[in-house]
């Protein structure tokens, strides 16, 4: 399908521009988003009509997204999450939290501007990118931890992971070394309850 945006898209075209684009992707994402028009005659007199009014409202959307911008412009934001040792999360991190976070620190952002391309399911740092206009885009930090102090140390560059696996490594060693340590014992002691029972046999 052929379609006319209204605005700049990323990979697709400029405003104004006339371009062939999927049926599914039309529908479901550049018509109910006002980002585009079914490429007719009428539609195109009809985009002429509205480029200055396209333009201005552009211009004015990109001033406001780059306020936003310089608001999230090098911040470090935290999810807290219950995960498995491995660091695998019981569950995912999504756009709709990720922009719930962001409004509760006090910069509104819409789900649909957190460009995730699939939920985050892993403990780390991750880098989010954020499309608040065509033209302007911030990459802002977020620490998926188990715990506030989890978070603050992804934040310093540990590997959370990586640690308690080390950790559990060390556990499993000293319960090896302490099997090791008590075996003779326990096969004296073993020894020691049949040996009665080996006489008692005899007689």
């Amino acid at each position: 399908m052929e379609v006319i945006l209204l605005e700049r898209v990323g990979r697709l075209g400029q405003m104004g521009e006339t371009v062939r684009v999927k049926d599914g992707f039309a529908r479901n994402f550049l018509f109910p988003q006002n980002k585009a028009l079914r490429a007719t005659k009428e539609n195109k007199a009809r985009f002429e009509g509205m480029r200055k009014e396209l333009e201005a409202r552009s211009l004015e959307n990109k001033g406001e997204a780059q306020k936003v911008s310089s608001q999230l412009e090098g911040k470090s934001f935290s999810v807290i999450r219950q995960a498995s040792e491995t660091g695998q999360l019981y569950g995912s991190v999504t756009p709709r939290d990720l922009a719930t976070l962001m409004s509760e620190g006090g910069v509104q952002v819409n789900r649909s501007q957190i460009a995730l391309n699939a939920p985050i399911k892993t403990i780390g740092l991750h880098k989010v990118p954020v499309q608040l206009h065509p033209d302007v885009e911030v990459t802002v930090m977020v620490a998926v931890a188990r715990s506030a102090d989890e978070a603050e140390r992804l934040k310093r560059g540990e590997d959370v992971t990586v640690q308690r696996t080390n950790a559990e490594e060390e556990v499993e060693t000293a319960k090896q070394a302490a099997d090791k340590f008590f075996e003779p014992e326990a096969l004296e002691a073993q020894k020691a309850d049949e040996e009665p029972a080996e006489d008692e046999a005899k007689s």
